[in-house]
């Protein structure tokens, strides 16, 4: 891995590691939290690769009980409660908007609206699905209202895909290099 690429990677776990210390707003079984901006971000500057090693050595840290999670917590039984099935979504979110994005960039595509659309349906729809099924399993709360109860975290949630995008764009136009093509 090229120093660059290394550096930028930390960076962004420092990155999620602060985030866990913005408080939460306590909403049920589930806080609204800043973090999951910290994946939108992940994916799409670090790349497919990097952003997934990112957020997989994160939630290792977090695993072994350093406290890098919300709230200064940490350890494995976060990995099977009511927060597990977003926990385990983070790294394929993040992959997922990296491979997007390096497309997006092949083909020139890369552009607000673009980006966006990748970030919402990676970094919100899927976390989110995933989050609802985590509770259904961990909660035994019936699916359908477990898939209710994420309309409570969308406005909060596109709120933190459209601060990735223009975040990114911005970082993208004055760091090229970040351009993954």
């Amino acid at each position: 891995m090229k120093t660059q690429k290394l550096t930028l990677t930390v960076m962004m776990i420092a990155l999620l590691i602060v985030m866990a210390y913005l408080p939460a707003i306590p909403v049920g079984l589930v806080p609204i939290v800043v973090q999951n901006l910290g994946i939108m971000l992940a994916g799409a500057l670090l790349g497919w690769r990097n952003g997934a090693l990112a957020i997989i050595v994160w939630l290792f840290m977090a695993a072994i009980g350093l406290p890098v999670l919300v709230g200064g917590a940490g350890g494995f039984p976060h990995f099977f409660g009511a927060t597990a099935g977003y926990i385990w979504a983070y790294p394929i979110a993040a992959a997922l908007i990296g491979l997007s994005v390096q497309a997006l960039d092949r083909l020139k595509k890369t552009n607000f609206v673009t980006l966006l659309l990748v970030i919402l349906i990676f970094g919100v729809v899927l976390v989110d699905v995933s989050g609802a099924i985590g509770l259904h399993i961990v909660t035994h709360m019936p699916l359908p209202q477990a898939l209710l109860l994420q309309l409570t975290y969308v406005p909060g949630d596109c709120a933190k895909a459209v601060i990735a995008t223009v975040v990114t764009l911005a970082l993208r136009r004055r760091f090229p290099q970040l351009t993954h093509v």
